[in-house]
């Protein structure tokens, strides 16, 4: 008999990341033989028993896939959306698998999303001990000057804390008051790009991921995709 804590077990099967799946238990979304678990430490052994989320029996994925999309401005990174927008979901093709993105791009962000349905893979993403690097460039308002990118390296408070030390560079001045930044980053709060830069007095323009670790776009144009080969997935963490 293997036990294995709750979340673990819904993301080894696809179901979202440990800490999406921390948030289903909570909201009561996940059954175990048929009653609802609210508990987070909670194991189960999946061999005997049934573990349910939203009514759908949860077993371990047969396969799991890794894609590389570039996301276009206009699309939720969200499986789906209330409003009816478009979810990135809908860039892909349609799979058996059951598909989420890792992390999020906002609504008017585009650039590089990984979508998986690999909860343990997700979680060493997503997870700061990993320090798993995110590569940015963002079109700001006016032109930082060099105090003002070294607060930013350095780290300054935000409402929801200080941020962690990250790299910056001024890559561009192209149209009169505005300028092109690069920043890579170890963290990945909300919209923490764009308050950063908010928080310099420089608001961001248009913002795009260009990279996780070194796996990049190269050349994918935006809207398209491609399948990750497990070589490709040790660049997340170099």
């Amino acid at each position: 008999m293997t036990m294995l804590r709750l979340h673990k077990y819904l993301a080894q099967c696809g179901v979202a990341s440990r800490r999406q799946a921390e948030t289903l238990i909570a909201a009561g979304r996940v059954h175990v033989d048929g009653q609802v678990v609210s508990e987070q430490g909670r194991l189960v052994d999946p061999e005997t028993q049934r573990v349910t989320c939203d009514g759908r029996e949860i077993r371990p994925a047969a396969k799991l896939v890794y894609i590389l999309l570039n996301k276009p401005k206009g699309y939720v990174t969200t499986t789906r959306d209330p409003q009816g927008r478009p979810t990135i979901l809908t860039l892909l093709p349609p799979m058996q698998e059951r598909l989420f993105p890792v992390g999020r791009l906002d609504l008017d962000t585009e650039g590089a999303l990984l979508v998986t349905n690999d909860g343990a893979f997700a979680h060493r993403v997503l997870h700061p001990s990993f320090h798993s690097e995110k590569t940015y460039e963002a079109m700001v308002r006016g032109v930082p000057s060099d105090n003002a990118l070294q607060k930013l390296a350095r780290g300054l408070v935000l409402d929801d804390g200080p941020t962690a030390p990250c790299s910056v560079k001024l890559l561009t001045s192209p149209p009169a008051g505005q300028s092109r930044v690069r920043i890579v980053l170890h963290e990945g709060r909300k919209r923490q790009v764009k308050r950063m830069f908010a928080a310099i007095g420089h608001p961001v323009l248009a913002l795009r991921r260009t990279a996780y670790g070194r796996l990049r776009l190269d050349g994918l144009a935006v809207g398209k995709y491609r399948f990750l080969a497990a070589e490709e997935l040790k660049k997340f963490f170099l």
